[in-house]
């Protein structure tokens, strides 16, 4: 490895930003259709791991870890601010119900999967599904637990596979989720949906949002406070409660992930107050977004890659076609439609970074019901992907 030529946190987090604002100003200004496609998330994650591995900046660095504590949940509580809970679950509806078949296929895929492929991969290989489960389940915060509940390092191999298969498979299925708009007359006619369910889904989602009103300088600095507030309680909350573990000492459910359930639990309650009135709120929160999954890419380390990866990418698009199947029986149960299915997939597979990004561009009115998916998914990602992990350790 090279000399880092970057390295302070000022210009560590200037490139990361430079990334994240270029391929949204490309987006803007060339009106490239393929960005229909292959949205500048993917970019936004890629282009960090070539500059870390080449060089350019660090692939660990102390503002990353700063970002990691503070950025995800900041940006959980800026977001869920505008939720409405009761006019959310009205809309979600059925819903939950294809999301929560949706996470059993990825319980369920992912020994499958493992039983087919293990042949080319080492013995601890079931820890780097393991981890995977929680990404796909809940998201990053989920995946860091499972590493740290299965003695997983971070910098080991099979995590690396685990963040390579991750974005290799995010790479087919997003597109797959996005580009599905196209077919959502045929999906409807499939699934026999009621023929008004989309427009009693739009209709209940107009109360989710409102008119705030003019942006001012004041109300940046009060998302401020608000989300670095939160983030401060929480951790300091999170710090007290003991993490449960097992008899032998295997962390079920760490101080990350009460963490981030005790955000959720916080800032559900600020939305019932004028916070909620905050104007400019989602479009704050999806600036960290980016810039947080510009850091993830950022840490990416591919320096000790092997054959191993081509038999575990391998297995996480076998593991992602099962949890496919489930999404599309599930569908056809519930007689629901291509957008709900689409946003309950990327709400497991992407979490609160993706769920919003397919809720955009399938139904816009969605995209509050499509944060609140993927924080559900945060609340059961640990105990479903400890299970996960269980089972493919039976397996191996």
């Amino acid at each position: 490895m090279p000399d880092i030529l970057i390295s302070s946190p000022a210009g560590i987090l200037t490139v990361l930003a430079a990334v994240a604002s270029l391929f949204f100003f490309l987006e803007k200004k060339t009106a490239w259709k393929g960005f229909n496609y292959l949205p500048p998330l993917i970019f936004i994650y890629l282009l960090p791991v070539l500059l870390s591995n080449t060089g350019i900046i660090p692939t660990k660095a102390p503002v990353y870890d700063f970002m990691g504590a503070n950025l995800l949940p900041m940006f959980l509580t800026i977001m869920l601010l505008e939720v409405n809970i009761l006019a959310t679950i009205r809309v979600m509806g059925k819903g939950i119900f294809v999301m929560l078949m949706g996470t059993l296929g990825v319980v369920i895929g992912a020994p499958i999967a493992l039983l087919i492929v293990k042949a080319g991969l080492g013995p601890e290989a079931w820890k780097g599904f393991a981890a995977l489960a929680g990404s796909w389940i809940g998201g990053t915060g989920n995946m860091l637990s499972m590493a740290q509940a299965f003695e997983l390092d971070e910098s080991s191999m099979n995590y690396g596979y685990a963040v390579i298969a991750d974005n290799a498979v995010y790479l087919i299925w997003l597109p797959i989720m996005l580009g599905s708009k196209s077919f959502a007359a045929k999906f409807n006619k499939f699934t026999k949906m009621d023929a008004d369910r989309v427009t009693k889904m739009e209709e209940a989602a107009k109360e989710l949002t409102t008119d705030k009103g003019q942006v001012e300088m004041r109300h940046f600095l009060y998302l401020v406070m608000l989300g670095f507030g939160v983030t401060a309680l929480s951790t300091w909350l999170a710090g007290m409660i003991d993490p449960i573990t097992t008899n032998t000492g295997q962390v079920i459910f760490s101080t990350s992930s009460y963490k981030i359930l005790i955000v959720t639990f916080l800032a559900i309650g600020l939305s019932f107050t004028k916070a909620s009135t905050i104007p400019a709120s989602h479009a704050f929160s999806m600036a960290i977004v980016y810039l947080f999954v510009a850091r993830m890419g950022a840490k990416a380390d591919l320096s000790n890659i092997s054959g191993e990866v081509v038999w575990f990418v391998g297995g996480a698009f076998i593991w992602i076609f099962i949890h496919g199947l489930f999404l599309v029986g599930a569908a056809k149960l519930f007689k629901v439609d291509v957008h709900t299915a689409a946003i309950a997939s990327a709400a497991n597979i992407g979490g609160a970074a993706s769920a919003p990004i397919v809720a955009a561009y399938h139904k816009p009115s969605l995209v509050p019901v499509s944060i609140l998916m993927a924080l559900l998914g945060y609340a059961i990602g640990n105990p479903m992907a400890y299970i996960t992990g269980l089972l493919c350790q039976w397996v191996m």
